[in-house]
């Protein structure tokens, strides 16, 4: 990176010190220092962002993750990213692991579609192109007018497998909903290991009439419809009894998701293998925001252990619970910075991921 320090500056806009960790190792990665930037809170609770050096003419990547005050997170980025541009920066590109509001990105009744309008706040600020990980769904990509490269945390989590899982090979991949099925499909079949989908659960309030089309509700009212032009409407949903689509028993059990946050499905699905004969129960999410209780939900649960990356923060809770780990992914994110720097292509990144990935 000798040749490219010129023209390349790396911020952190988060002002919360554990969230700094991971602009510190991509910085460390690419033999880069971190930019000079002052990020605080005003007694009013404004956020102040100072740029203490010139950025006229140069590509800048700034480093934002999700601390526990998500909406300070959103606008510490948003002014720092519309400073870079007032300042004439050649390029600005923002790095966050975890896009933000990501669940909010589907119509729910008289709702709003929250990630587009985080998007457009990214695109109007000044950003030019995102780096970030693992979308909860990647039609996010379509709410901006910018390049979105949504990198894979994939790689590390199934070398997490191969290397830390004793007798991985005794091992099947669980989906704890249908939603997440194609996400497990993907695991077991670069491992070669068997199937398992938990049918049944409580239905996820997110998936419940998610498109807006019972808005306005329906009311009958004399002489407005005619008879011949009822429409009919959709039966209601009946939640079936739990049932467990493949073999568990006398096998060791990974649930793979993108997010763990609330818990509940994640130790109600652990119960349910236990029940089945699964004899070890391992977690593994891309993001771990793991909030409130969390840690003491999975130190008592049946889950033997929590595996997630460091796209979000997540010291505190490691030390409340022992059963979560972390997998770094600061090394992906630094080749995605200094390709984009460099104008190299991303392809190199993207290989072997398929469509459905």
């Amino acid at each position: 990176m000798n040749h490219t320090k010129g023209g390349l500056v790396i911020f952190t806009a988060n002002s919360h010190p554990a969230s700094r960790e991971m602009g510190k190792r991509i910085s460390e990665r690419l033999g880069v220092e971190l930019g000079k930037v002052q990020v605080y809170q005003e007694t009013n609770r404004e956020t102040r962002v100072q740029v203490q050096e010139s950025v006229r003419g140069k590509d800048v990547f700034v480093i934002q993750t999700v601390s526990k005050d998500v909406n300070t997170t959103i606008m510490e980025m948003l002014i720092l990213v519309y400073a870079c541009r007032t300042s004439c920066a050649r390029s600005i590109t923002g790095v966050l692991p975890y896009f933000p509001y990501s669940k909010q990105c589907k119509m729910r009744k008289r709702g709003s579609i929250v990630s587009k309008l985080i998007a457009s706040m990214m695109c109007k600020a000044g950003l030019t192109h995102l780096i970030t990980m693992d979308l909860h769904q990647k039609e996010i990509q379509g709410f901006f007018n910018i390049p979105v490269d949504n990198l894979r945390a994939s790689p590390f989590l199934l070398q997490y497998i191969q290397e830390e899982i004793p007798d991985y090979r005794n091992a099947v991949i669980v989906a704890k909903s249908p939603a997440s099925a194609k996400r497990a499909q993907s695991f077991a079949e670069r491992l070669r290991l068997g199937l398992a989908v938990i049918h049944g659960e409580a239905q996820d309030p997110e998936s419940d009439q998610v498109d807006g089309r019972h808005s306005p509700p329906a009311v009958r009212t004399s002489g407005a419809i005619h008879p011949s032009m009822e429409i009919p409407l959709l039966i209601p949903k009946e939640k079936p009894p739990i049932t467990v689509v493949g073999d568990v028993g006398g096998r060791i059990a990974i649930i793979v998701d993108d997010i763990i946050d609330d818990v509940d499905s994640f130790v109600a699905a652990a119960e349910t293998l236990k029940e089945r004969g699964a004899y070890k129960i391992y977690v593994m999410a891309t993001h771990g925001i793991l909030s409130l209780d969390a840690p003491r939900f999975i130190e008592e649960s049946a889950i033997d252990e929590v595996v997630v990356t460091n796209t979000i923060p997540h010291e505190l809770q490691k030390l409340k619970c022992s059963k979560i780990k972390t997998v770094d992914i600061s090394m992906i994110l630094s080749e995605a910075i200094r390709r984009i720097h460099n104008g190299e292509s991303m392809s190199y990144l993207f290989r072997n991921i398929g469509v459905d990935d």
